[in-house]
């Protein structure tokens, strides 16, 4: 399962090189020799919602994203426990709504055949890219809920200092 998870963070550390690529190709391409990417706004444009997604993968697992948490850190390991499945829960439960509204989305923009402005692209492989992360989300949270309620011994929870 581990191999799994670290393969979600792998394919969006991936994406986040596509999108930081295709941002200094367009600016040196313009710079230095004047020339404009076709679609390269549009492509730059889908892709960093592809990333958004499968950052949300990368990091609904984990744990590790930034969180204000007074009233967890407050609380006794059991309670923290606890705050921690609710927390785990709630998010599987959005996230589970935003991959089935992201789903039609996808479909409905199949359909309607749009696509990009210069070279014509169909944009629904992006979007259907971007679900597929969402759905990877999904994954994750239903074993990080399954971890915390049933195996807390196998979380690896990141521990960071707190900035002082």
């Amino acid at each position: 399962m581990d191999r799994f998870i670290d393969a979600i963070e792998w394919i969006a550390a991936f994406f986040v090189g596509i999108v930081a690529l295709n941002t200094f190709l367009a600016v040196f391409m313009r710079k230095f020799f004047s020339v404009t990417i076709p679609d390269y706004y549009n492509f730059g444009q889908f892709m960093l919602g592809v990333l958004i997604f499968w950052g949300i993968a990368a990091t609904s697992y984990r744990g590790s994203h930034i969180t204000v948490d007074l009233v967890w850190a407050a609380a006794s390991p059991r309670w923290q426990r606890i705050i921690d499945i609710f927390a785990t829960l709630v998010l599987l439960f959005v996230v589970s709504v935003q991959t089935y509204t992201l789903f039609d989305k996808v479909v409905t923009t199949k359909a309607d055949h749009i696509v990009t402005m210069d070279l014509q692209i169909p944009i629904w492989p992006f979007y259907l890219v971007s679900w597929i992360g969402d759905v990877s989300a999904v994954l994750l949270i239903a074993i990080r809920t399954f971890r915390l309620i049933f195996h807390p011994e196998q979380m690896r929870e990141v521990r960071m200092k707190p900035v002082e």
